[in-house]
């Protein structure tokens, strides 16, 4: 599966639900995404299409995500490496970064977290610049300066809970498109949250008290399908 061209990532998990949510949360940064559910579908797709960076999973069905890792390094030694891996695994985290992954997270974990490691795995291998997403975003006057955490309205801070920036990114990362409750789900809370929707909705709740509160409003209820945010007027 495959996105416009950008970034490449490799996602190589045998798990079919978390695949498929890394895939489409990595295809919505824009960049060009290839899965693989085992080790040796991962190589092969490495080898057609090179990979700036891959996600692996530790444990797969025919290999350890280690040999994977192996194998992307012979063709890319600059290959950028997160690794999957169980939370109570510590021999896993230490053996992944000793065998030359760059960094890992634990399951569960959520999106935005991955992404923040990806982001800062690229900008120090100096992958970032023309093809990466820049450190600040802006919707008409909302301004989000992602590596301070800061937010202003209209040259005014708004001061956000961690949960709140995270959804405010994620809407300010997809200015003008409707997005779903179940997208949001996927992007800012964890992949395997299994809670009801409804958390969404509180959340927005939030972010408009703090971000339209007596202004023109930017985050709209889009009727059957999710919210969007474009700028007031």
């Amino acid at each position: 599966m495959n996105s416009e061209p950008g970034i490449r990532a490799l996602v190589v998990e045998d798990e079919r639900d978390l695949g498929e949510v890394l895939t489409r949360v990595l295809m919505l940064e824009g960049w060009a995404v290839t899965s693989a559910p085992d080790g040796a579908s991962a190589i092969r797709a490495a080898q057609a299409q090179p990979p700036d960076l891959a996600v692996l999973d530790v444990m797969l069905p025919d290999m350890t995500g280690l040999q994977v890792l192996r194998h992307l390094r012979a063709a890319n030694p600059a290959v950028c490496v997160l690794f999957l891996t169980a939370r109570d695994s510590v021999e896993d985290r230490v053996a992944g970064i000793t065998a030359g992954g760059d960094d890992y997270v634990t399951k569960p974990f959520a999106m935005e977290e991955l992404l923040a490691r990806l982001r800062g795995l690229l900008r120090r291998a100096g992958i970032a610049g023309d093809r990466a997403p820049a450190a600040g975003l802006v919707v008409g006057d909302l301004v989000m300066d992602e590596d301070a955490r800061e937010v202003t309205r209209a040259g005014q801070p708004i001061e956000l809970t961690v949960t709140e920036f995270e959804l405010l990114r994620f809407l300010m990362r997809n200015p003008r498109r409707a997005l779903s409750k179940a997208q949001i789900l996927d992007r800012v809370w964890s992949y395997d949250y299994g809670g009801d929707a409804h958390v969404v909705e509180l959340y927005i709740s939030y972010l408009r008290r703090k971000v339209d509160r007596g202004r023109d409003p930017m985050i709209h209820t889009v009727r059957g399908v999710g919210y969007i945010l474009k700028p007031a007027g």
